[in-house]
């Protein structure tokens, strides 16, 4: 029974993912698809490129929470269901699957960034906080969203392992769940690391396409 309870949990974790937030937002403002304009991702960056902000910010934090929203809904009910730490880390993978491969949106979806944050914010706040600020000071720095995104990908499993027996006990497989969402968010940036490193890849804050 506990294993049909994992499974459920996971199924509509997947499915929650699944919810393009981008392309929902962004339908119901009356703005253009965001996979029609920009780098083509839906995903709040790309949003943000509408000029909108109102319905990046929207969207970066609803997507967000759909990677939160899962893992916390285990910690506070899977106990009484016999939920551990490996339906955490199933379901937090699976709300991120969700965003890259929306069942919705004929398996295409975005980078997986914001949710992923929610993930790490769902299995310890400590940790989501360390990771985003790992991409707030690459960011400010560089100015690049991408490569703040590549680096705290790298970081966040690294955080999670310094920080055992002091903040965390490290479970295998919220750790194995980590590392695998740290390589899939790399490869899915794997188009803006040929850009930065040919010197062309958009800054934050210049000017794009608008799409109203």
């Amino acid at each position: 029974m506990v294993y049909a309870y994992s499974m459920g949990a996971t199924l509509a974790a997947y499915l929650l993912g699944s919810l393009s937030f981008a392309v929902i937002v962004s339908k119901v403002m009356g703005l253009h698809d965001p996979r029609s304009y920009g780098s083509k991702n839906p995903g709040a960056t790309n949003v943000l490129r509408s000029g909108n902000k109102v319905a990046a910010v929207a969207t970066l934090l609803l997507d967000g929470l759909k990677g939160w929203l899962p893992v916390m809904l285990v910690r506070w009910l899977g106990r009484d269901y016999g939920l551990g730490d490996g339906t955490v880390a199933a379901v937090g993978f699976a709300a991120f699957i969700g965003h890259l491969y929306p069942v919705f949106f004929h398996f295409k979806g975005g980078k997986g960034v914001a949710t992923a944050a929610g993930v790490l914010l769902g299995i310890s706040w400590v940790l989501g906080l360390a990771t985003l600020l790992t991409w707030v000071i690459v960011a400010y720095f560089s100015r690049y969203s991408s490569l703040a995104s590549l680096v705290a990908a790298v970081f966040a499993p690294l955080y999670y392992l310094f920080g055992d027996r002091a903040a965390w006990y490290v479970d295998k497989g919220i750790l194995v769940a980590m590392f695998a969402i740290s390589a899939l968010l790399v490869y899915r940036h794997r188009e803006n690391i040929s850009k930065l490193l040919k010197g062309t890849e958009s800054k934050l804050g210049s000017s794009g396409k608008t799409a109203r």
